[in-house]
């Protein structure tokens, strides 16, 4: 069995980390092979290079160094230069993950060239078709054969869309992901010292979705949000490259308190992560690692596809509103977090169960 897996993303090189480790593992059990194949839409090496030297993953055979570009242009690279590959390699399967371009770019070759295809974390909805990353969902869950969901939510979501067959509930790989590495992150990495905080007393930030990023409105009531934020409690914020570009072109600026930093790797991200009082992002996979470390969180988006952590009380949505965002980081720092008890994202053992399905 030949897998071609196709990755370009920071978060695809985490989940990426569970399933190629354990295809390694389980390689006396099955006769299987895996071909990676890197499109460069993340090409800084603190969003890229980092995560493979940390987490282990196989080097991939194929960087096709896509760079950033408009949507349409960088899904077209990827298309032209993913097709001469796949025509090469002759892979059983391709595997992608998430919610990406590179992702959409991988489903739609092998598909026109009649290979079968996986998703991980198929089935989930912001239902907010505004999202390019919404568009790339609903096409990949519908062109994939198999579809590997993260929840029962998910695997709900493809029912109704009449994709219920294709649907498999393994649980998350990235809770895989964060169940094996936080040992060993903890041993290798110090970035409280780093950074000068303590533990439980500050609030580490995300902010990269163009939504929020490319618009001045939203990315100035954030800002604002932030900077009183700041008054009351330490926040870190690793800055994402397109927020810093685009504060620069709408000459928008952060309060001094706050401690503007790189990109940090994927250890550091952990533990800054299991260590803070309050996660306030814009990202998925955040609002996903903050839950799994009974972290709250404050998500800066009016809707979000991992519902789960709403319902259990973790996760405050506010879309870009800078008294929505201040008020809901005041309620989780004034109000005792009650821990949840349930694990919707499973248990820890996702890569195994989807190496197994395919393999069947």
């Amino acid at each position: 069995m030949k897998i071609c897996t196709v990755i370009g993303a920071r978060p695809q090189f985490v989940k990426a980390a569970a399933l190629s480790s354990k295809i390694i593992e389980l390689k006396n059990k099955y006769d299987i092979e895996e071909v990676i194949i890197h499109t460069g839409q993340h090409y800084d090496a603190l969003m890229s290079e980092i995560f493979f030297n940390q987490l282990n993953i196989p080097r991939e055979k194929y960087n096709i160094n896509v760079g950033s570009a408009s949507h349409a242009v960088q899904t077209a690279k990827m298309l032209e230069k993913i097709e001469k590959i796949i025509i090469s390699e002759k892979p059983d399967i391709v595997l992608t993950y998430g919610d990406t371009n590179s992702t959409l770019a991988g489903v739609l070759t092998a598909s026109k060239l009649h290979i079968k295809t996986a998703h991980i974390e198929a089935g989930m909805r912001s239902f907010n078709r505004q999202m390019p990353e919404e568009i790339n969902r609903v096409v990949t869950d519908h062109l994939s054969d198999l579809n590997f969901c993260s929840t029962q939510s998910a695997v709900e979501n493809l029912k109704h869309e009449g994709r219920g067959k294709t649907a498999y509930l393994t649980g998350d790989v990235m809770y895989d992901c964060a169940l094996k590495f936080t040992n060993t992150a903890e041993k290798n990495s110090n970035p409280l010292k780093e950074f000068a905080l303590e533990k439980s007393s500050y609030i580490l930030m995300t902010c990269h979705r163009a939504e929020n990023t490319d618009t001045p409105q939203n990315l100035k009531e954030i800002i604002q949000g932030v900077n009183r934020i700041a008054e009351i409690i330490p926040v870190l914020y690793p800055i994402h490259p397109r927020t810093a570009k685009m504060m620069k072109e709408f000459n928008l600026t952060f309060s001094e308190k706050i401690k503007i930093v790189p990109p940090v790797s994927y250890f550091d991200m952990l533990i800054l992560e299991k260590n803070a009082a309050i996660v306030l992002t814009d990202s998925g996979g955040v609002q996903k690692e903050a839950f799994f470390f009974s972290i709250p969180c404050v998500t800066m988006r009016n809707e979000t596809e991992w519902t789960e952590t709403v319902d259990e009380g973790m996760n405050i949505l506010t879309g870009a509103s800078t008294t929505k965002i201040f008020d809901a980081v005041n309620k989780f720092l004034s109000t005792p977090i009650i821990k949840t008890q349930l694990h919707p994202y499973g248990d820890g053992h996702a890569s195994e169960k989807i190496i197994d399905i395919i393999m069947a």
